[in-house]
């Protein structure tokens, strides 16, 4: 097919924009290059691109493709917290936008990047594609209004399919450190503290971004009728953890760690168990090959090759938030996220 891939030189973009490669896929990609400066080592794939911010996506960017893959977006609940009316604009108004234009433009699948935040506080029942949605960020909230309209353009001609991926973690060319796993492992390594910010109890599913990967492929080339106005959750049922489970993890997998909370650590109202038998069963094609225990021991491994120092770690560079807030104070970007002093070009080397 041929794929438009937004947010395509983001964390899970630059992992997935290879496999889709590999499987014969011609890709395009849609990114405004926020993260230009948090490369992490090689690895992105150059495919052609369009250089621009999602919000300013117009019906000539979409034309002639199969499938739209969308994932731009503000990528976490702090980011999200840090203007909640950019998050729905950019989350929200710009997602609902760009499948109009999608459905209008004769786009036959759109695939959307949704949450397991959509749940938000679900409590300990597991939750379900049936189950209601219960936000508590305007991360989550902007996920579960795109899905609710979004669902609204599904005809006989237009079919789209909501993928609610669990936390991520793993290593990709665009690494972050503000994912739970990717970060206890970077505290354990650069620190011998497997550090908690929360008091531990909260519910997390969680998933390897070549697992989310899987998941866009396997609903790619699934039948339409299995997939058409369908929500996924993606993950593994028996990949659901406390936070402190998952710090059991890393401190079975970083010799000499212990465990310590954070003096102000107090309870997260962000805590749901998630099924994911649905994927499991409607799309053999998904076969997940990590479990948290072996996506520890792949961070711990590539920072250990790396020398990742806790200076590095708790910089800016590989934290979403902290990143765009040195882009804001050092005039690269305005307060609406929008590039500032800098000529973009289609190589994506304006910086």
């Amino acid at each position: 097919m041929r794929v438009l891939l937004t947010g395509h030189r983001g964390y899970i973009g630059t992992v997935l924009t290879p496999m889709l490669l590999a499987a014969g896929h011609e890709v395009v990609g849609f990114d405004s290059d926020l993260y230009r400066r948090c490369s992490f080592g090689e690895g992105i794939s150059e495919i052609p691109w369009i250089e621009k911010d999602i919000r300013d996506a117009e019906a000539s960017d979409v034309e002639g493709f199969d499938a739209i893959l969308h994932l731009a977006g503000l990528s976490n609940d702090p980011l999200g917290d840090l203007n909640p009316d950019l998050t729905y604009d950019i989350n929200f108004k710009a997602s609902l936008r760009l499948a109009e234009l999608a459905k209008q433009g004769g786009v036959e699948r759109f695939i959307f990047s949704s949450s397991c935040s959509n749940y938000g506080a679900a409590g300990d029942t597991p939750v379900n594609e049936t189950s209601e949605f219960n936000p508590v960020t305007p991360y989550g909230s902007s996920k579960a209004m795109t899905e609710v309209e979004v669902a609204k353009l599904a005809d006989d001609a237009f079919s789209p399919t909501f993928l609610r991926s669990a936390t991520a973690y793993g290593v990709s060319p665009r690494l972050r450190f503000d994912l739970v796993l990717n970060n206890l492992v970077a505290w354990a390594y650069t620190t011998g503290k497997v550090h908690i910010k929360s008091d531990g109890t909260p519910w997390r599913p969680i998933v390897h971004i070549e697992d989310i990967s899987r998941a866009f492929l396997a609903v790619l080339h699934a039948p339409r009728e299995a997939v058409h106005n369908e929500a996924f959750n993606v993950g593994r049922t028996s990949e659901n953890y406390r936070i402190r489970e998952i710090a059991e993890i890393v401190k079975d997998t970083v010799p000499g760690c212990e465990i310590e909370f954070a003096e102000d650590a107090g309870p997260d109202k962000r805590c749901y168990r998630v099924d994911c038998d649905k994927i499991a069963r409607v799309l053999p094609e998904f076969q997940p090959q990590w479990t948290t225990k072996k996506g520890a021991e792949q961070l711990y491994n590539t920072y250990k090759k790396i020398g990742l120092s806790l200076d590095e770690f708790e910089g800016e560079r590989y934290k979403r938030i902290a990143h765009i807030k040195y882009l804001i104070g050092d005039g690269l970007l305005d307060t609406n996220l929008r590039w500032q002093q800098v000529t973009l070009t289609s190589a994506g080397t304006g910086l």
